[in-house]
C-alpha cells in the first residue's frame, strides 16, 4: 500500500523540486523481491496522479542492478568492502560468550580475508575510530564518533543489492542533489555517507522529515491505523483536500499566507524545507475530513455533483456491477445493495441481526473472532479468493461449514443476510473497514 506518510514526503520533495525549477525522479525502489509486487507499483502511479503530482523521470530501481555489483565489486578492490560468511546464530553465539551486549556486527571477518562464494556477503569497512558530520537542513549539525557504526551488508549472499548500495549508487547516477525522507531513516544516513565517500562523492542535501504519528502519538501502524492513500481516496475524500492537509504534517505556509488552506500554486511558491518543524506530526483524522468538508462546500453544485457520482461509480458500483445486475430487479436495487460499502457504518437489519447473531451469541462470536484474527494476518493477500480460503478454514476450526460461517461476517460487515457476494464485498470494502465492523459487532454481542 501507498503509505500517506510516503504521500506527505512525497509532496514536499515535489513542492521543493517545482519551487526551485528541478527534476522531479519518481525511482521504484524495487530491490527486494519480497517486497516488490507489480499492483503495489500500480498504486503507487495511481496514487501520484490521483494528487496531481507529476514527475520528469521514473524508472525500477533493478534495471541497475549490474551497475549496483559492479560499484560494489569496484569498492572491494579498492579496500572499502570484505566477504563474511556469518550466520545470525553464530553472531550471536560469540557475542554470549564475549558478554557483548551492544547490538550490530562484530566485525569478525574483516581480517579473513574470504573470497566470494555463494552465501558470503559483502560488507562495507567502516573506518574504526574518527568523527563523521551529518548535516540536515531541519535537524541541524550532528557528530557521530565512527566506532558506533556497524560493518553494514551493501550485498546480500545472493549477490543482489541492499537499499544502501542501490540507493547511494543511483542517487548519484541520477544527480541527486537533495534527498528529503522520513526521519525514521536518519539512522542510516551517516552509512550512506560513508558509502558515497568511498565511492568519490559527496552527500547530498539531507532533510528528514518528522514522522507521523496517531492520536496516541505513535507512529502510523498499518496494523492498528489507516494509512493507505487510496483507502481515503475509495472513502470519498477529494485530493484537493488531502494535498493541502498532507502539507500541514510538519508544515505551514509563512505568516504572510492567510491560512493553513492553500492552494497548491500557493504552497509551491512558500514552501522551503528550512521551514518543516523537526517534531511528529499527527495525523488527525477528524481535521482532515474538516479540510475535506470546507472544499466540498467551496465547489460550485454542478462541480460536487460530478465529483459525487464519479465517486460513486468508480470506487464502488463499476467494480461490483456484474454482481450486482444479477441480483437487482429494480434499479434502486442497485443502490439498496450497496449502502453498506458507502457508509461509515452498515444500517443494521434488526431481522438479520436475531436470526444470525442473536440466535446464538456465543458461536457468532467465535466465528467473529476466528474471522477477524484471519484478517488481521499481514500476510493475507486482501482478494475474494483468498479471504473466501481465510473464512472457510476459520469455519472449519470451529467446525462449521462455509455457508454457516460467512453468515455472521456477512452481518457483522454488511448489516443484512443477503446482498453482492461477500469475499467480493470484502475486498471492495478494505481490510481496515472490514476489521472495525467485526469488533463492533462483538463488541455488541459481548455480554456487558
Amino acid at each position: 500500500m501507498f503509505h500517506v506518510g510516503g504521500a506527505r514526503t512525497a509532496l514536499f520533495n515535489w513542492l521543493f523540486v517545482r519551487r526551485h525549477g528541478g527534476t522531479f525522479v519518481l525511482r521504484i525502489e524495487d530491490t527486494d523481491n519480497t517486497r516488490n509486487h507489480p499492483e503495489w507499483t500500480d498504486m503507487i502511479y495511481r496514487s501520484f496522479e490521483w494528487l496531481g503530482l507529476d514527475w520528469d523521470d521514473t524508472y525500477p530501481q533493478s534495471r541497475n542492478l549490474d551497475a549496483h555489483r559492479e560499484t560494489a565489486l569496484k569498492l572491494h578492490a579498492d579496500g572499502h568492502t570484505y566477504y563474511c560468511d556469518c550466520t545470525p546464530d553464530a553472531l550471536q553465539k560469540r557475542k554470549a560468550a564475549a558478554s557483548i551486549k551492544t547490538p550490530g556486527y562484530d566485525s569478525f571477518c574483516s581480517d579473513r580475508d574470504l573470497s566470494a562464494a555463494p552465501g558470503r556477503a559483502l560488507r562495507f569497512r567502516v573506518p574504526e575510530q574518527g568523527t563523521l558530520t551529518r548535516a540536515d537542513v531541519i535537524r541541524g549539525t550532528t557528530d557521530i564518533d565512527v566506532s558506533t557504526i556497524e560493518d553494514f551488508v551493501i550485498l546480500r549472499g545472493d549477490g543482489s543489492p541492499l537499499y544502501l548500495l542501490a540507493n547511494a549508487h543511483d542517487d548519484v547516477l541520477d544527480g541527486i542533489t537533495h534527498v528529503s525522507r522520513s526521519a525514521e531513516h536518519l539512522s542510516n544516513t551517516e552509512k550512506q555517507i560513508l558509502l558515497r565517500r568511498a565511492m568519490g562523492h559527496q552527500e547530498p542535501v539531507w532533510a528528514h522529515v518528522p514522522m507521523i504519528v496517531n492520536e496516541k502519538g505513535k507512529k502510523l501502524s498499518k496494523r492498528h491505523d489507516k494509512v493507505a492513500l487510496e483507502d481515503y481516496r475509495d472513502e470519498g475524500y477529494i485530493s484537493e483536500a488531502m494535498l493541502n492537509y498532507l502539507a500541514t504534517l510538519g508544515w505551514s505556509p509563512p505568516s504572510e499566507y492567510a491560512d493553513e488552506q492553500a492552494s497548491l500554486d500557493t504552497m509551491t511558491q512558500a514552501f522551503a524545507f528550512e521551514d518543516v518543524t523537526s517534531s511528529s506530526a499527527q495525523f488527525d483524522v477528524k481535521k482532515l475530513a474538516s479540510f475535506n468538508g470546507d472544499y466540498i462546500r467551496r465547489m460550485s453544485t454542478e462541480a460536487y455533483l460530478e465529483r459525487s457520482f464519479t465517486w460513486l461509480r468508480t470506487t464502488v458500483v463499476d467494480r461490483i456491477a456484474p454482481l450486482l445486475q444479477e441480483r437487482a430487479e429494480r434499479l434502486p436495487d442497485t443502490f439498496a445493495m450497496v449502502d453498506f460499502l458507502v457508509h461509515a457504518d452498515p444500517v443494521m437489519d434488526l431481522d438479520s441481526w436475531q436470526s444470525v447473531m442473536a440466535k446464538d451469541p456465543p458461536a457468532s462470536i467465535a466465528m467473529l473472532e476466528a474471522a477477524s484474527a484471519a484478517y488481521a494476518d499481514a500476510d493475507l493477500a486482501w482478494t475474494a479468493s483468498a479471504l473466501k480460503e481465510a473464512t472457510e478454514a476459520a469455519g472449519a476450526s470451529l467446525g462449521l461449514k462455509l455457508n454457516k460461517a460467512q453468515a455472521p461476517v456477512r452481518v457483522a460487515v454488511a448489516g443484512r443476510r443477503v446482498g453482492p457476494p461477500l469475499f467480493e464485498s470484502l475486498e471492495l470494502l478494505g481490510r481496515m473497514r472490514t476489521l472495525a465492523r467485526v469488533e463492533r459487532a462483538l463488541d455488541r454481542l459481548r455480554p456487558a
